[in-house]
């Protein structure tokens, strides 16, 4: 992180000023999403726009590329966008289509949707090589492989044509980047370009991209909403909401003393590494004047033996097979030998990797995959080596949270019905009347209004949707609950309340959770017990604090030196 100074008017490379931005809902009504926004980015810095989702971040960092949509988006006249001079409000189409990429580019924060998944990660760097630089085929190709090399690529000649579903998530955004830095822009737009990677690749982008900006001594709009992040890699902090800026200044003075309310909140609304309060503040807690005393009050995590077991895991393996040749075949073990104990009323976390094998043991004890091996004993029973008949019964009382809030809901029924549903199937409930009476009872108990039982999925933000699989998991009252990545994709505020949601819930119905995770910041703070996984085994279990300061392994040690610690560095 450097410590820079406020740079002076000649310093500037990009001047916002006065941004306003609407959408139009229908012919006479529009909608402002951004509301008269002004900020800068110095040459050789790095700017964090920090914000929860709806703040107008991408949307600020797309009206800088040229990329809102012509039909329904409006910029009020006296905005300006000015890059070395020139308002880019004014340019031509064309004129634009000249500078983006060249001199500004951008990372997206979805790789997977970004690359085109019919071409060769090679043939679309190259394709911004021969566009903008026009070169030919033979320069263009050496270039890329300098290029992927540079960006930590392993053995670029091969890579070169691979597709992007031939790469793991940190790859394709490493080939994002690539394609960004290509014609060495001056100015790197970051859209969010860590979300829901493991800690350790989200470490290694962050490197990525300031030793890229300090080689080429481009600057940098980094578009995030974890300060922790911010910092790591910025210089300066423009914090929005509701499409305002709030606060601004040098990245020390935000962290140190910040002086916006909401700023505060962001600040603490992540999980610590050092306390776990009874509850995580959330932003109401900050915008108010009399916050919980329950933010401040510690809650106490650990196993001392003698609790009752739930469900005991014992060797359990899985493995796919993948045709090799004609008739042979190859044998993947995504899970290897995995046993714990998962106590009542207690949460395990599950951490580790991509690959490492998370997923695939909370499905497989779900028996959405097929065990190949080991055993899963629940009230006596191996759940796992019983029939579908059988299971049926076992079905209400293990549930599991989906990862996606997005693609777990059913978008053509309404929230009434995706509650309702699993009671018609499992018989709970004598009649409709009564189980509209229980749904209602549930969306009270996530803290969502009467009003979401008749309305539609797509009507609903990440954090409500995932409020409305929780109350969907807990229409048949579950003992075990499976959570699967359930918060990585949301605001830290929207976590935080979530993750309240779950601890209140846990307290009321004696649930058990495995809490699968690749922020360990979080599992840290609501889980009693840690079980770090890697190449689908097990490589270390241990009660969450003593995981935390005492790790035996060297692989935990570099999982949790890799947790984004802000300015604490």
């Amino acid at each position: 992180m450097n410590n820079k100074t406020v740079a002076n008017a000649d310093d500037m490379l990009l001047n916002v000023e006065n941004l306003r931005i609407s959408f139009k809902v229908n012919k006479h009504e529009s909608v402002a999403a951004i509301k008269g926004i002004s900020f800068t980015v110095p040459q050789n810095c790095t700017v964090a726009l920090v914000g929860e989702s709806g703040s107008g971040k991408s949307v600020s960092s797309l009206a800088i590329m040229g990329l809102l949509p012509s039909d329904s988006a409006q910029i009020d006249p006296n905005s300006r966008i000015t890059f070395e001079g020139k308002n880019l409000l004014d340019l031509s189409l064309a004129e634009r289509r000249k500078l983006c990429g060249k001199e500004f580019a951008m990372i997206f924060q979805e790789p997977m949707t970004s690359l085109n998944p019919v071409f060769t990660v090679g043939f679309q760097i190259a394709e911004v090589l021969r566009l903008h630089l026009n070169m030919n085929a033979k320069q263009a190709h050496a270039r890329t492989l300098a290029l992927l090399d540079e960006v930590g690529i392993p053995d670029p000649k091969t890579k070169i044509d691979a597709y992007p579903n031939q790469l793991s998530g940190g790859q394709q955004q490493r080939v994002m980047i690539a394609m960004a830095i290509a014609c060495e822009p001056k100015l790197l737009i970051a859209d969010e370009p860590t979300t829901a990677l493991d800690v350790t690749i989200q470490k290694q982008i962050i490197e990525l991209i300031e030793s890229l900006r300090t080689k080429h001594k481009m600057s940098v709009l980094f578009i995030t909403h974890d300060l922790a992040l911010v910092g790591e890699i910025a210089d300066y902090v423009v914090v929005m909401r509701h499409g305002e800026v709030r606060e601004m200044g040098a990245v020390q003075q935000i962290f140190e003393a910040p002086k916006d309310a909401y700023t505060k909140a962001l600040l603490h609304c992540r999980p610590s590494l050092t306390t776990r309060p009874w509850r995580l503040p959330v932003i109401d807690d900050y915008m108010q004047t009399a916050p919980s005393d329950k933010i401040h009050t510690e809650r106490p995590r650990g196993l001392n033996g003698s609790e009752e077991i739930v469900l005991e895991v014992t060797n359990l393996a899985k493995s796919f097979f993948f045709r090799e040749g004609f008739f042979g075949r190859k044998e993947f073990k995504a899970v290897e030998d995995v046993s714990f104990k998962l106590a009542r009323g207690k949460t395990l976390g599950v951490v580790g990797e991509s690959g490492s094998g998370k997923t695939t043991l909370g499905l497989t004890l779900l028996r959405l995959h097929q065990a190949s091996g080991g055993q899963a004993i629940f009230d006596g029973k191996d759940i796992l080596a019983m029939s579908n008949n059988e299971f049926m019964h076992y079905k209400r009382r293990i549930q599991i949270i989906f990862q996606n809030p997005y693609a777990s809901l059913n978008p053509r029924f309404t929230v009434g019905q995706i509650l309702m549903e699993p009671m018609h199937i499992h018989r709970i409930g004598s009649n409709d009347a009564e189980r509209a009476t229980m749904a209602y009872q549930l969306l009270d108990k996530v803290s969502l209004p009467a009003a979401a039982f008749h309305r539609y999925p797509h009507e609903f933000s990440g954090g409500q949707r995932q409020r409305i699989a929780i109350a969907r998991c807990l229409t048949m009252r579950p003992e075990v609950l499976v959570c699967d990545e359930s918060v990585s994709a949301l605001d830290v505020s929207v976590q935080a309340q979530v993750l309240n949601l779950l601890q209140d819930l846990q307290e009321e119905f004696g649930m058990s959770y495995i809490f699968i995770s690749h922020d360990l910041a979080v599992v840290k703070y609501i889980a009693d017990q840690v079980m770090v996984m890697h190449q689908g085994r097990v490589v270390e279990l241990a009660n969450s604090d003593e995981l935390y300061l005492n790790p035996k392994q060297e692989y935990t040690r570099s999982l949790l030196s890799a947790i984004p610690r802000g300015l604490q560095n």
